[in-house]
């Protein structure tokens, strides 16, 4: 049955609605007997369980954790402070650009964004999915949703970055449309 409500759409041509309600996400048949989760906008109170699967989501694959490989533990603090630090960065940057997916009641995955009308270009910074929910296509469908937002703010085009050692990332950003525009060298030393 069609709904009589009309999707909010963006100003360019070729673009697709943004979805006026939460979307539900379809797991893979068999793989998951939870409620099909549900995006929606991030509040506030979804702050710190996004800060706790961001730190059990990236390790491995996050820049704070080879520096610490690299230099010791720093400033009394370790890698997994450093990089939960970035989601307070991302929300108080664009508070309305954080979405979450929900199932029963839990966030089991985020997606945060920054926007840069002058420019044209939306960011996506941080992408989590937690364990028991990869695979499943939540990830591709958090970046939709991310990339469905960029166009109702009327950008042009999108980034994401991933380091070298995210084999999740390098293959799921390709797959979601994004191409390999240049690879960066990180490079860190003590004061």
């Amino acid at each position: 049955m069609k709904s009589s409500r009309t999707p909010a759409r963006s100003p360019q041509r070729n673009s697709r609605p943004v979805a006026a309600k939460p979307t539900k996400v379809s797991p893979n048949s068999g793989r998951n007997s939870r409620r099909v989760p549900v995006l929606r906008p991030a509040v506030a109170a979804d702050l710190p369980t996004i800060r706790q699967l961001t730190v059990d989501s990236f390790g491995g694959v996050t820049l704070e954790e080879n520096v610490e490989r690299a230099l010791g533990r720093l400033n009394n603090r370790d890698w997994r402070w450093r990089k939960a630090r970035h989601l307070d960065a991302d929300f108080a940057a664009n508070p309305s650009g954080a979405f979450v997916a929900e199932s029963d009641g839990r966030v089991v995955g985020y997606i945060t964004t920054v926007l840069d009308p002058e420019a044209g270009r939306g960011r996506i910074p941080n992408l989590a999915v937690s364990a028991e929910f990869r695979g499943q296509g939540l990830g591709r469908q958090l970046i939709e949703r991310a990339l469905d937002y960029f166009r109702s703010e009327g950008l042009v085009y999108a980034t994401i970055e991933t380091m070298a050692q995210n084999e999740v990332g390098q293959h799921l950003y390709p797959a979601c449309g994004f191409v390999e525009v240049a690879r960066q060298v990180h490079y860190a030393r003590k004061l």
